[in-house]
């Protein structure tokens, strides 16, 4: 895990690290004694670590120029270490006495995820309570979203949209001139954010049980954990577009991205590991997810909290109190947390691989279509590939080990007039009535899916399950795709030029 440049000034993996000593002094002032040793060399003391911990949460957003100025940010907050350390450094970069402070719009949103985990009312309650607290405290808007309402969202959420291109500030500089032009009042605009404390949303009974269904119905901890992320998103990105939130904060530091690049590679993600791991993640296209808190170290962000009072709620999760090898997960996390323990560059080794992933979008993503897009995580279909590759043998694998041999031998049954659908042509062959009366099923769902939800809806029993709004949309793009091929003789190729 070592290599040339290492910023542990390039130890052997033989060498043993220098235990730190008493009495050293900071590393940045060379003046007050060191209250804090992040890295071998890195002593720090208190004022000059605060001063480094503020400047690298800034220098990550102004040298990445993605948030422009007065536009409305959706700070994604869990409760962890990290999200309230994120949320901390948006309300620091905000207040009034802060030189080269942050110009745009805050908003909290948290995800209360307890319906999935198996808390009881009394404990999400004690949880929400206490998050209350803390966002009433900042003075931003807040939206409390229980998971059990991706039962009632509506299937835009699966559309990815445009971002608009006629905006008015194009280029970040344009942007900040015109900010400064404007000569804003702070203390109207801090008044009136103080103002809007947004209620948590109410869900059904009807939900609560359909939820408890769905997570049932997966068979492994693995899908399960999968699925909650992809939920969690949908939420997100619904609560971003109703409220006009164009940007997403998320609190994921490097160590928790060194963990998520390697389960995503197992779990089949390798394609879409650039948008998963990246400082940007624009798929959604109105709404991109942004990641400032990627260059801390969770030992970092804990000593951060514990020196200066960062308030955190620890809430349960699915893993909570699970063996190592519980799901996939879990066991990368367990296998880079004690590689890093005697190797201590095996996080940032990791961290600065996934900072050299681009995402190569294929030629028939580029269009605007959903149709081209994976129907739950919106990342573009990977499963698009030649009949010679590994991915195709294993699909005919599959294919061959459902069909039963007294399938093989007897044709199918004709289908009787009572269950045709009348409409005239191509009712004989079934083409007509599979293509407008069939339900959906697994085989239809999967075409819809890139290679890594296919995986998790393998582990899933029945589709059922499924909130409306996937089912909805998937049976929408099933009946396009029908339709396309049943007048692709009159359409016109890209090339064909009308005659």
């Amino acid at each position: 895990m070592c290599q040339v440049d290492e910023e542990y000034n390039g130890l052997e993996c033989n060498q043993k690290i220098p235990l730190p000593t008493l009495n050293r002094k900071c590393m940045k002032c060379k003046e007050e004694t060191a209250s804090l040793i992040i890295r071998v060399s890195d002593a720090f003391c208190r004022s000059c670590f605060k001063e480094y911990f503020i400047h690298k949460f800034r220098a990550m957003l102004g040298k990445n120029r993605v948030i422009f100025p007065q536009e409305k940010v959706l700070v994604a907050v869990s409760g962890g270490a990290a999200s309230c350390a994120m949320l901390s450094q948006v309300q620091e970069g905000l207040s009034q006495d802060t030189p080269k402070k942050l110009r745009f719009v805050p908003g909290i949103i948290y995800i209360d995820e307890g319906g999935a985990c198996g808390q009881s009312s009394e404990e999400r309650q004690r949880s929400v309570a206490q998050l209350k607290s803390i966002f009433t405290e900042t003075g931003f808007p807040y939206f409390i979203v229980p998971l059990e309402l991706v039962f009632s969202l509506p299937t835009s959420v699966l559309v990815p949209l445009s971002s608009d291109p006629d905006r008015s500030n194009p280029i970040y500089k344009l942007a900040v001139d015109q900010y400064i032009k404007q000569n804003l009042v702070e203390e109207t605009t801090a008044g009136a954010m103080s103002q809007l404390s947004i209620q948590d949303s109410l869900y059904s009974p009807e939900h609560k049980l359909a939820l408890e269904r769905l997570f049932a119905s997966l068979k492994t901890l693995t899908a399960k954990e999968d699925m909650l992320q992809t939920l969690r998103q949908h939420l997100i990105l619904h609560t971003a577009r109703v409220n006009g939130y164009s940007k997403v904060m998320m609190g994921e530091s490097c160590s928790r991205l060194a963990v998520k690049l390697l389960s995503k590679i197992t779990l089949g993600r390798g394609a879409a590991l650039a948008s998963d791991t990246g400082f940007s993640d624009p798929r959604y296209g109105d709404v991109v997810i942004t990641r400032p808190m990627r260059d801390y170290s969770s030992k970092e962000i804990a000593l951060y909290s514990r020196m200066f009072n960062v308030p955190s709620v620890f809430i349960s999760g699915l893993d909570t109190k699970t063996h190592d090898k519980a799901s996939i997960q879990r066991l990368t996390e367990s296998f880079v947390t004690n590689l890093q323990a005697d190797f201590p560059s095996t996080v940032s080794t990791i961290y600065r691989t996934s900072e050299k992933l681009h995402t190569v979008i294929p030629a028939q993503s580029q269009t605007s279509e959903s149709t081209s897009k994976c129907l739950l995580c919106l990342c573009a279909i990977d499963t698009e590939v030649d009949k010679a590759s590994a991915f195709h043998a294993t699909l005919v694998s599959e294919q061959l080990s459902q069909i039963r041999p007294q399938e093989m031998s007897h044709a199918a049954p004709a289908m009787s007039a009572d269950q045709c659908c009348g409409e005239g042509q191509g009712c004989e062959t079934g083409g007509c009535c599979s293509s407008k009366h069939r339900s959906l099923n697994h085989q239809d769902l999967k075409a819809l899916l890139c290679y890594s939800c296919r995986l998790t809806l393998k582990d899933m029993e029945t589709i059922d399950t499924l909130p409306p709004y996937i089912t909805t949309e998937a049976e929408k793009r099933q009946k396009r795709s029908h339709m396309k091929l049943e007048i692709s003789e009159f359409l016109l190729e890209d090339g064909d030029d009308g005659d």
